[in-house]
Formats: structure tokens, sequence, C-alpha cells
């Protein structure tokens, strides 16, 4: 059974969101598409326990489920929900339901592993499979009503996170300690305790909190800081270093409320910032509120990176902007919903353009090899009018 406090998703949303993929499906004429990586199941069909979903370009998905099909049941609004003892009675369960077996199938080829692929390949030997993980990520790149008031749950409980960290900082206190303290304020409020993203090899928990120049230590982790971690088995994130004072507290961290996260970036300081962090910072903070005005439907991701490129060099720091020489990041943004790296991309060479509804996180950063990061993040929803911004804590560095 589901628990009191959990809401199941609406058929509602089950259904457009069904029918956006089976447009996408006729437009790659797919027969199909199977699938298998828990963010997708939970996306299509409103439950991640251990199962596959097959979604046929026409008529209803039929959700097979290994483990645990009482739950799946009571979490999911589909009506085709069936027990899978093994994947390799997945055709007969397709047949049972009347469907062909598929001569084109979607598979997310982005993330299922290998030897998966191989199984399936031998299971469906006369399908040709094709990665659909494109259109699967375009589909969830726009979110439903229902979806942008999640993730402003979400952007809420991430300003209460924020707003309880001064209080929470002391002299001496070692980074990773000050980062269990804001964590457990932040489970306090309901953090799920995972943060899921896509990309393969990414890991992360909570966030980052890292001061001084440790927070400008690059990492393997696709973002603009790194940090020392406690070795080399995390190599990111907050070390065992204590907090000092007159030096930037990055806290970066995302508040996942109900499967949907918000990503926000605060800086503080004990005592006062030197004067040359302070204006960077107040740099970044005037990139920003100009990017937002920008993210409206029609605008090119690319396009808007080139122009954070161009916004960063005349303000005077094209040499610190996302990163230093070749541990530069080349993106200004990312989508976000209930993973950390959805669509779009504010990246080079990205061609998407923006589509009224989806959520981004802007994030313009400066990194200073010797003295720390400065800079910004904040969750936005855009609109027609520029982005609306969801996290709403005030930008500013706060001395503590």
């Amino acid at each position: 059974m589901a628990q009191p406090d959990t809401a199941m998703t609406p058929i509602e949303e089950i259904s457009a969101r069904t029918t956006a993929l089976q447009a996408q499906l006729c437009r790659l004429d797919l027969d199909g598409a199977l699938l298998a990586q828990n963010t997708d199941l939970f996306y299509f069909s409103g439950t991640l326990q251990q199962s596959h979903l097959y979604v046929p370009a026409q008529g209803e998905p039929v959700l097979m489920v290994r483990k645990h099909l009482p739950r799946a049941q009571a979490e999911s609004p589909l009506e085709r929900i069936v027990a899978l003892g093994s994947p390799r009675e997945i055709p007969a369960l397709l047949q049972r339901f009347g469907l062909p077996l598929p001569r084109r199938l979607g598979l997310e080829l982005d993330v299922l592993p290998a030897q998966r692929y191989i199984g399936l390949c031998r299971l469906l030997p006369d399908a040709e499979m094709i990665d659909i993980s494109d259109a699967v990520r375009q589909v969830r790149a726009v979110k439903s009503p229902y979806e942008i008031e999640k993730i402003k749950e979400a952007a809420r409980r991430a300003d209460a996170v924020q707003a309880a960290v001064p209080g929470l900082i002391e002299a001496g206190i070692s980074e990773v300690a000050l980062a269990g303290r804001i964590e457990a304020e932040a489970r306090r409020l309901g953090h799920q305790g995972v943060v899921r993203m896509r990309l393969w090899g990414a890991e992360l928990f909570y966030g980052h909190l890292m001061s001084g120049a440790n927070a400008a230590a690059p990492s393997f982790l696709a973002s603009p800081t790194g940090g020392r971690g406690l070795g080399p088995a995390v190599a990111q994130g907050p070390s065992l270093a204590p907090v000092a004072a007159g030096v930037p507290i990055l806290v970066d961290y995302v508040f996942a409320y109900d499967g949907y996260l918000a990503d926000q970036t605060r800086i503080y300081v004990i005592g006062k910032l030197p004067d040359t962090l302070r204006r960077a910072h107040e740099a970044m903070m005037t990139l920003q509120d100009e990017l937002a005005g920008r993210i409206r439907p029609g605008a090119v991701a690319g396009d808007l990176y080139q122009w954070s490129l161009e916004r960063a060099a005349n303000l005077g720091y094209s040499e610190h902007f996302m990163g230093t020489t070749a541990d530069r990041i080349r993106f200004v943004g990312h989508g976000i919903g209930l993973e950390l790296d959805e669509y779009p991309f504010l990246a080079q060479g990205q061609s998407m353009e923006l589509v009224e509804g989806m959520i981004v996180a802007l994030e313009p950063k400066l990194i200073f090899p010797e003295m720390g990061v400065v800079g910004i993040e904040n969750t936005w929803l855009v609109t027609a009018d520029g982005g609306r911004r969801l996290t709403q804590l005030p930008d500013g560095v706060v001395s503590v």
C-alpha cells in the first residue's frame, strides 16, 4: 500500500505524458518504446518499482513489474499492470494484451546497460532497436502545471534550507560537519535524500559545500565547482578542512521534494569578503538577472551561453567564468525536474529552442583558484515574458 502522505500521480498527467511520447514514436516511425530507467518509469507510470513499461505507438501502455507488484499497483494509475517473472516473458505479455511484437522498438540507449540491450536483442530478434532517449528527454523537458507546482514547493523548501545556513556556520567548523548540519535541516524539511542525475557516472549527495580555495578545486563532475571532498573515493564536495573567516563559503544545494528538484547557490562569509570577490559576485548577480530576461520561448540554448560568455567578458571576468583554462565548464545553465541534468542545456553548440514551461537553473559563477568561488544559482520557469524566478531568497553575499 502507498504511504498515507504519498500522492499518486494523477491519471490525467500520465495520459498527457503518454500521448506526448506516442507523438514522438509516430514521428520516428516506431511501433513502441520499452522503458526501464527509474526516472522514466516514474514519469510515465507513476512508480519506479522494478519494471519494464511498454508504450505502444497507439493504445494503452503495459507496466510489467518484477518487484514489487502490489506497491506498483497502489502507486500507478495505469490500468494494465501485470507481474513479470522474467524479461523472457515480455513478448508473451505484449501479445496477451493484443499488442503485436514491435518491428522498430525505442530504447533508452543513453542509460540502458549493454547486457540488458543484448538480452533484448536476443529476446526480440526481428526488432530494430532505436535510441528513444532524446525524444523521452524532450517530452520531459516541458513541465505541466502539476509539475511546476511540485518544483515551486521544492524551491520554497530550498529557500528555507538556505535561510537556516547563517545560524549553522561557526568559525573552525569543518566543511563536512557544516554540510552535515545543513543536510540535517534539509532532511527535517522533507528532503527525499536522493538527487537523481542521468549522466552516466555522475553522482551527487545533496549538493556542494566548499569554502575558500577548496571550492575552486576541479573534479570529474560536470560542474563549475568541484571541491576536495574526503578523498579519491568521492573526489568532490566538502572536506575536513576548517571554515575560515574572510573567505567565500559556497552552499550549492538541491532540494528534492516528491521527486522534483530545485537548485540554488548562495555565498556566505564569516566577517567580510574581500572587495575583489564582492564585486565579482555582484557582477554575476547582474549577469544572472539579464540572462533571466532572455530565457523566452524560441531562444536558442547555445546562443544564450554565447551571450553569457560575451557578457562575462564585458564585465571583466572572462578568465574566471565557469572555471579556468582547460577546466572551464561550457554551460551556464541546465534544465531541472526529476533529474538535475534535464533538457535544455544552456551550453556551447546546443541548438534546442526554449519552450514555455521549461524549468532551468541559471548558475553564473566565477572561479578564483587561490581565493575561492563566488556567483549565484536560482531555479527559473521559462515564460513568454522571460524567466520567472522560483527560488526567492536574496542573492547577495551573507555575512555571519
